[in-house]
This record gives C-alpha cells, sequence and structure tokens, in this order.
C-alpha cells in the first residue's frame, strides 16, 4: 500500500509528465494511422472514402498524400516532441475535415467515428497551444530568445 502512496504522490508531483503521455500515445495512433493508409491504397476504405469526397480525382489523390504523409511524420515528430506544436497544427485542418465528414452519423452510430475525431480534434488543439512537455525532443532544444536590445 506504500508503494501506491509513493505512486500517486509522484504522479500528483509531475503532471506534465502525464500529458506527455497522452501527446505520445496520439503521436504513434496517428502515426500508424499513417501506415494503414499507405498500406491500403487498394483496399475498400480509400475506395469508400474516394466516393464520400465530391472532388475531382487529382484533388483527392493530393489530400490522400497529405493526409498520409502528415499522419507518418507529424506523428513521429508528436511522438518525440520535435517540433510539436507545428506538428499538431499541421493534422487539425484534416481532423477538422474528419469531424466534418462524419457529422451526419451523429453521437450514437456504433462505429463512434465522430466521437474519435473530435478526440483527437481536441487533443491536437491542446498540443498545439501547449507544446510539449518534459519528456520530449523540444525540452532539450536551446530556447531562442528574441534580443529586443537596438
Amino acid at each position: 500500500m506504500e508503494k501506491l502512496r509513493q505512486w500517486i504522490d509522484w504522479a500528483e508531483a509531475h503532471p506534465k509528465v502525464w500529458l506527455d503521455c497522452v501527446r505520445i500515445y496520439l503521436g504513434l495512433g496517428l502515426f500508424i494511422r499513417g501506415v494503414f493508409i499507405i498500406s491500403n491504397t487498394r483496399a475498400e476504405f480509400i475506395q469508400t472514402l474516394l466516393q464520400r469526397m465530391e472532388y475531382p480525382w487529382i484533388v483527392t489523390v493530393g489530400l490522400l498524400h497529405y493526409i498520409a504523409l502528415a499522419h507518418l511524420i507529424g506523428g513521429l515528430m508528436l511522438t518525440v516532441g520535435l517540433l510539436t506544436r507545428i506538428a499538431a497544427w499541421v493534422q487539425v485542418p484534416i481532423l477538422a475535415g474528419a469531424v466534418f465528414i462524419h457529422r451526419g452519423e451523429g453521437l450514437m452510430s456504433g462505429g463512434q467515428s465522430l466521437e474519435f475525431s473530435a478526440l483527437v480534434l481536441f487533443l491536437l488543439v491542446t498540443f498545439a497551444i501547449s507544446g510539449a512537455g518534459p519528456v520530449s525532443v523540444d525540452n532539450g532544444m536551446p530556447k531562442l530568445k528574441p534580443n529586443l536590445t537596438p
């Protein structure tokens, strides 16, 4: 029981580390989603997505490449905490589009795509504003301070 109390005390003293855990998990999830999109180019998932988007094929193909690269590279950047704010902001339009696409399903659907997309969007905006925590590459990089003297 004493060990549990020590863990709880440590967790309460280091709240930003838990936020880093969420950032790492989110980054890994986005990276895996990017791998899924790239590896399933002929799957029904892509065909369904292409049919839902009512754009010319060249626009759709460009969007799919943007989404895949943003999830792959941005997911890795979020995972390690490298340029966290930029990596999160690059993902925000994608998830805003996902929320827009799934809005017709409603909140009580079996697939829960709307809820999950909204949750990921919320987390991305959170990290875009707050940045990386103590367990990140960003935290180890030197801070640039503007020179305000003339």
